[in-house]
């Protein structure tokens, strides 16, 4: 090889060494840090308001930088991050809202209800007409529920919307000029495939001939339309979600091979369905979707995880319930885990526990306030003015080393007023759902130190998520200093998290024999 050829490669290998690095340094920049880089954790904690619960049927917009998030229950979100919301007071939103940009005007729909406009995300909505008896639909329109209205990028609007029970999703186009009417007739483009099983009625997928097929929203990716709808039923953990693809907003849809896109059934995050996708403010996409509680019956709340779309066009999100990176925080999040743990499930009655609590009622034992689940929780005594729960999280026999453990995050998740299907409270006039509370750490169970102050709090929420400086401890206590008077207090999950630490020597050691 000539010199000169030697003198090019070598330029073009030092060229290629410096990109590296220099990619290398980015992404070390990037490098995420407990502590230091924001997290989400499912459920979300939105707050809540008389006249406004985040209790599913979601739709979140992007609008000028900010998002705006709808939901069964009334009022909005607001949010520059997709991690902090702010609560507004918005008229008019109706079970399953659903709102859409459209020639500078914003339209909301929802379950059997006018169609609204407005100037502005947060209204004032006013009533503009309705599809009902539609010219050129034979028979007119029957009312439909979970609308969603999707805008092409040549600007022609489309209504997607499920029949009742088995009969699937329809799609009809609408009039650019006036939204409230159809260019058309509906076409059907699919129904309930008892094949499917994931889509079948009950908390077994059951019933081979039974469904409720709802909840569309359509994304377009690429040059790809991605139908999502949901299935079995809201009143089930087994509510999952799907997706068709076509290359046509009317289709033919193609059923996804990797459905359920959305499934979980075991867990604080369980029934994740009836959402919608919204690209975040890192231009990754984003899904946010209903969580169905065990209990109330038909509870629900908000969850969020990111979209991947792979490159042969198959969607996937990953359901979580621990905390994750928000968005915006990593360069290349091809999944947000950041490592930690619960770390307090069954501590309450494990073997050799010295975890302990200030009052219980029969029935509603501490213990389930650390069982994993949404359908059991812990009611104090009514005379309990100061309900304390200290769990262990290392018990041991006196054989044992004992583990200890690096704490990084608390979950309270409280039962609230006992809504049901996104319903306002059964109570007139709803106290606002202002908990006010403190953790302890302990290594002896004995001398405890404060690390979370919230006594006085003031924002109203019924799920919280609490960073906490990561710290090693063995024990940890809540403690609840205030909560609302109309309704007992119920704590459905207190989950602490963190990673495995290092270990203290057993009481007695084991005898070792050569």
């Amino acid at each position: 090889m000539k010199r000169k050829e030697l003198s090019s490669l070598y330029f073009l290998l030092v060229m290629i060494y410096a990109t590296s690095v220099g990619i290398a340094q980015k992404n070390l920049k990037a490098i995420p840090e407990i502590g230091k880089t924001p997290r989400y954790c499912n459920p979300l904690p939105m707050e809540t308001a008389p006249g406004g619960s985040a209790s599913g049927d979601v739709t979140v917009i992007k609008d000028a930088g900010k998002y705006y998030m709808y939901c069964t229950g009334g009022g909005a979100w607001v949010s520059d991050d997709l991690l902090n919301w702010i609560y507004h007071k918005v008229e008019n939103v109706p079970i399953a809202p659903h709102v859409v940009k459209y020639k500078g005007s914003f339209y909301m729909c929802g379950n059997d209800c006018p169609v609204y406009k407005a100037d502005n995300p947060l209204g004032p909505f006013v009533s503009v007409g309705d599809w009902k008896n539609t010219p050129g639909v034979e028979g007119g329109w029957n009312g439909a529920f979970d609308v969603d209205i999707f805008i092409d990028d040549n600007n022609e609007p489309y209504l997607y919307y499920p029949g009742r029970g088995v009969s699937g999703i329809f799609v009809v186009k609408l009039d650019p000029n006036d939204i409230t009417k159809f260019v058309g007739k509906p076409k059907h483009l699919f129904g309930f495939n008892p094949d499917h099983v994931w889509e079948r009625y009950g908390e077994m997928n059951e019933y081979t001939d039974v469904a409720w097929i709802e909840g569309p929203w359509l994304q377009k990716y690429k040059g790809t339309y991605y139908l999502q709808y949901s299935a079995s039923g809201t009143q089930w953990k087994t509510y999952a979600e799907g997706y068709y693809t076509s290359k046509s907003p009317m289709g033919p849809y193609k059923y996804a091979s990797n459905n359920p896109l959305l499934r979980k059934t075991e867990g604080l995050v369980t029934g994740p369905a009836h959402g919608c996708i919204v690209e975040g403010p890192d231009g990754n996409l984003w899904q946010f979707y209903t969580i169905v509680l065990s209990n109330p019956p038909g509870g629900r709340r908000i969850g969020m995880d990111r979209v991947i779309i792979n490159k042969n066009g198959y969607m996937s999100v990953e359901v979580t319930d621990t905390p994750q990176w928000a968005p915006n925080t990593i360069s290349y999040p091809a999944r947000g885990n950041c490592g930690s743990i619960p770390l307090s499930i069954n501590k309450m009655r494990a073997m050799n526990a010295l975890s302990k609590v200030s009052s219980e009622q029969q029935g509603r034992e501490a213990a389930y306030a650390v069982d994993n689940s949404s359908g059991t929780w812990w009611e104090p005594s009514t005379k309990d003015s100061l309900p304390t729960l200290t769990i262990e999280l290392s018990p041991a026999t006196r054989f044992d080393v004992v583990q200890l453990f690096t704490i990084d995050a608390a979950r309270i998740m409280f039962k609230g007023a006992g809504r049901g299907f996104g319903r306002p409270a059964s109570s007139a006039k709803p106290e606002p759902e202002i908990y006010q509370y403190k953790i302890d750490i302990s290594m002896d169970g004995k001398t405890f130190l404060q690390v979370l102050d919230q006594t006085k709090n003031s924002i109203s929420r019924n799920t919280i998520f609490e960073e906490i400086p990561s710290i090693k401890c063995r024990f940890i206590r809540l403690s609840i200093t205030k909560w609302p008077k109309t309704v007992p207090l119920g704590i459905l999950e207190f989950t602490v998290f963190g990673k495995p630490a290092d270990s203290l020597p057993a009481a007695v050691a084991i005898p070792k024999f050569k």
